[in-house]
């Protein structure tokens, strides 16, 4: 089971570095992807979150937890505490998205980011993913809104970006252009 003792932190060079596409989708690949997975449905899980001091997370990129790998997990749930989005995802990569952009009003966090980092990410407002699952079968995702947001955090993960390298550092809670808060 993966914990907070796994999650490489900010200034680790894996952060920064564009990971490697995925060659072959073997067992140990299956289960790191798998273990990713549940480490996100785990620290939505208050008993087990406080069992074992894990941070809430809604998405995880490889290189966060030390692998040269472009693979992802996502696991979003609704109001009712049930899955509304859950993801696993080998090379995936942007086919295309919007031209309007949104952001979270209170800025975004990261499991790899220990401190409280304060401004506005600016994110493409709709996007399609493609990727392969587990079982080596494309994927297309059409993301839009909190989905959209999450998708674009982790994947920049597989390329060596930070959510704070989109914060404006002069004006860090003014929008560019016509962006617009997400409800």
């Amino acid at each position: 089971m993966l914990t907070m003792e796994n999650i490489v932190r900010d200034g680790h060079p894996i952060l920064r570095k564009k990971v490697r596409e995925v060659a072959e989708i073997d067992p140990q690949t299956i289960s790191e992807l798998k273990s990713m997975r549940e480490y996100l449905i785990n620290s939505q899980d208050p008993e087990l979150s406080e069992k074992y001091g894990l941070r809430a997370g809604v998405g995880l990129a490889a290189p966060q937890i030390g692998l040269d790998k472009r693979m992802l997990a996502v696991y979003v749930t609704d109001e009712n505490g049930d899955p509304e989005y859950d993801y696993m995802l080998i090379n995936p990569k942007v086919i295309s998205h919007s031209v309007n952009e949104t952001y979270l009003p209170g800025g975004e966090g990261c499991l790899s980011v220990d401190k409280e980092i304060e401004g506005i990410v600016q994110r493409k407002k709709r996007i399609r993913v493609s990727g392969l699952s587990i079982d080596g079968e494309k994927v297309e995702i059409k993301a839009k809104g909190f989905l959209a947001v999450v998708l674009q955090h982790e994947l920049d993960h597989l390329d060596g970006v930070m959510f704070y390298d989109h914060i404006n550092k002069e004006a860090p809670f003014d929008p560019t252009g016509d962006a617009q808060p997400l409800e």
